[in-house]
């Protein structure tokens, strides 16, 4: 979709997906190899109890989900920015569900414009475990269309 035709307030609902226990390990240990995310014994020993997802690999997850129905579609043109907020541990063998807004707009120029989609990812007791806002430039409808 071009730019105008976004609206603050549209929503997307994301396929829920269940976390895999080997492809977890894996991200983490190319990723992000902290011992809470790559390590069973240590994790055992956290407040957690157990290894949990690495924050980056719980959004790319849910990322790829929306990515498929991106409100910008063909449109879109790049990120600017993404800000992540990780609420709550995500366990191999959770099933996580997602929901995507429109939370703003802004004109940048006569051919494209930025939208700021808030992503919230849930558990399947419905707990929020990761919120994420991320900016975007998508085109704006050419001027000959317009008329």
């Amino acid at each position: 979709m071009y730019y105008e035709d976004i609206r603050v307030g549209d929503k997307l609902t994301l396929a829920p997906l269940t976390v895999q226990k080997d492809e977890m390990i894996s991200f983490a240990n190319r990723f992000n190899p902290v011992p809470m995310h790559t390590d069973e014994e240590y994790a055992k020993t956290t407040k957690a109890g157990a290894l949990t997802s690495s924050g980056l690999y719980t959004f790319a997850l849910m990322w790829a989900q929306y990515v498929v129905q991106d409100f910008g579609g063909e449109q879109t043109l790049a990120g600017l920015s993404m800000h992540l907020d990780f609420k709550a541990p995500v366990f191999a063998g959770d099933t996580l569900t997602g929901a995507a807004e429109v939370i703003s707009k802004t004109e940048r120029n006569p051919y494209n414009g930025i939208f700021t989609v808030r992503i919230d990812i849930y558990n399947a007791p419905g707990a929020l475990v990761l919120t994420s806002e991320t900016d975007t430039v998508v085109k704006r409808r050419p001027a000959e269309y317009d008329k």
